[in-house]
């Protein structure tokens, strides 16, 4: 297999609309290359697009053990957490984000769930923390 070619094909299938067929060309790809990080990233995109953010939640924690300092992969994983309602655990990457780099989705993205844990003190969506 082609791996580049193959991420090619899959960054295509991903910008043209498809983040599940995406994910799944994705998959093998970070198999065999594990700390390919764009490949890794793509694929949490790929996942948390497709609302698979379990999946999503998996490969942006081992972009941040592998780098830190990413501010992207704590931003998506803080989206990560939100949209799966947890908000209290979404927090710290929002906030890491948002102090690593200066960016309105990051701010925004911040802003939305302090004011979601301090209506709520951090509950989720369903009542259950």
């Amino acid at each position: 297999m082609d791996l580049l070619e193959e991420y090619r094909r899959a960054t295509f299938v991903f910008e043209s609309g498809d983040p599940l067929g995406a994910a799944r060309m994705l998959e093998p790809i970070v198999e065999a290359e594990p700390h390919n990080t764009a490949v890794r990233q793509l694929l949490a995109r790929a996942y948390f697009n497709s609302a698979q953010l379990a999946g999503a939640e998996t490969q942006l924690r081992a972009l941040i053990d592998h780098d830190p300092s990413d501010h992207y992969a704590h931003h998506v994983l803080g989206r990560t957490l939100e949209r799966a309602g947890r908000f209290r655990e979404a927090l710290p990457h929002l906030r890491l984000a948002a102090a690593m780099k200066r960016h309105t989705d990051y701010e925004d993205a911040l802003r939305r769930v302090e004011a979601w844990v301090g209506k709520n003190g951090g509950r989720s969506s369903s009542g259950a923390e």
